[in-house]
């Protein structure tokens, strides 16, 4: 059975920070592309950061120099620690993993993230 599982999001102040941490088993994760989305309330889920099966990362221009993606392999785990957030990065933060070709991707249930004063 396939799970991703986010953790780590909640309540933070403006300029504060917050990891996220996404655990995932039922698939070959190693291989996987995995990353971060996110869904702002009354917008599209959109890409936050990715990184590849060989640690190639991708980043929105928003988040470059605040949020960064790493993965631990053995562990099957993505991570994004995020520092001076903004009212802005409010959303609900999926972990997702996907294998190109034959394409296949999988999502975690999404965990919300709000910055507030």
């Amino acid at each position: 059975q396939v799970q991703l599982v986010e953790s780590g999001g909640g309540l933070v102040q403006p300029g504060g920070s917050l990891r996220l941490s996404c655990a995932a088993s039922g698939f070959g994760f190693s291989r996987y592309v995995v990353g971060w989305y996110r869904k702002p309330i009354g917008k599209q889920r959109e890409m936050v950061a990715t990184i590849s099966h060989d640690f190639k990362t991708t980043y929105q221009e928003s988040v470059r120099g605040r949020f960064t993606i790493s993965r631990n392999n053995q562990e099957s785990s993505v991570y994004l620690q995020m520092n001076n957030l903004t009212p802005e990065d409010t959303a609900v933060y999926y972990c997702g993993a996907y294998f190109p070709i034959p394409f296949q991707d999988y999502w975690g249930q999404g965990i919300q993230v709000t910055v507030s004063p």
